[in-house]
């Protein structure tokens, strides 16, 4: 069974384009309002012994791609797609409430190889700084991605395994390249859980509903 990509309405275009844009204002407005407040290294003995990959690193980037095509599933998916872009709305909201309540930071290691992967790890650490670590928005959009098409008997039963493998994957990806400590990671997965669930009640999704102008 092949996965099926809907035609690209107008509703699915605005959730996305919204989506995007509050995911990039989350980010950058955090780092711009707490760039000069101290940062917390949430950094464990454990976090230590993870060895760095620099190979994982097209993991790291490619979830971009996954990020893009499970959102736009997500979206036309016309019975969930009021719950999953308001988990995603709201867990966006608390990364950025938990990046000003407790700005966190690590120690990268120094990249001394000369490989295409060295090169492409010094290039990660050159553009993006180590801040807005807790929770991890890498492990929490990735995650939010596989719990959007676990329950849709629309999408192949492979993609929907593919789409947690890679979820894993990606979050294993942020450790093994030092861009993210476990704490991040098991917060971003819990606050995606935790939003979607809130998502779900009947009372939030008609409200949520209300406010965007569409029918449940």
């Amino acid at each position: 069974m092949k996965v099926s990509f809907p035609r690209l309405t107008r509703t699915v275009a605005i959730q996305l384009i919204v989506a995007l844009i509050w995911h990039e204002l989350v980010y950058l407005g955090a780092r711009w309002i707490a760039g000069g407040w101290v940062h917390y290294d949430l950094t464990t003995a454990l976090d230590r012994k993870i060895p760095l990959v620099p190979w994982t690193i097209v993991i790291y980037f490619g979830c971009y791609l996954f990020w893009a095509v499970n959102y736009y599933l997500c979206a036309a998916q016309a019975a969930e797609r009021n719950r999953f872009f308001f988990a995603d709305f709201l867990a966006k909201a608390v990364c950025f409430v938990l990046f000003l309540v407790l700005p966190t930071t690590n120690i990268r290691p120094e990249i001394t190889g000369n490989g295409i992967f060295d090169h492409l790890m010094r290039f990660l650490y050159s553009v993006d700084a180590a801040d807005n670590l807790f929770p991890s928005l890498h492990c929490l959009t990735s995650w939010l991605c596989w719990i959007g098409v676990r329950k849709q008997k629309d999408i192949p039963g492979w993609y929907r395994w593919t789409s947690l493998v890679i979820a894993i994957l990606v979050c294993i990806s942020t450790l093994t390249t030092y861009q993210h400590v476990i704490a991040d990671v098991v917060a971003g997965i819990l606050i995606a859980e935790g939003c979607h669930f809130i998502a779900g009640r009947n009372r939030v999704r008609k409200i949520y509903a209300a406010i965007i102008g569409r029918k449940e």
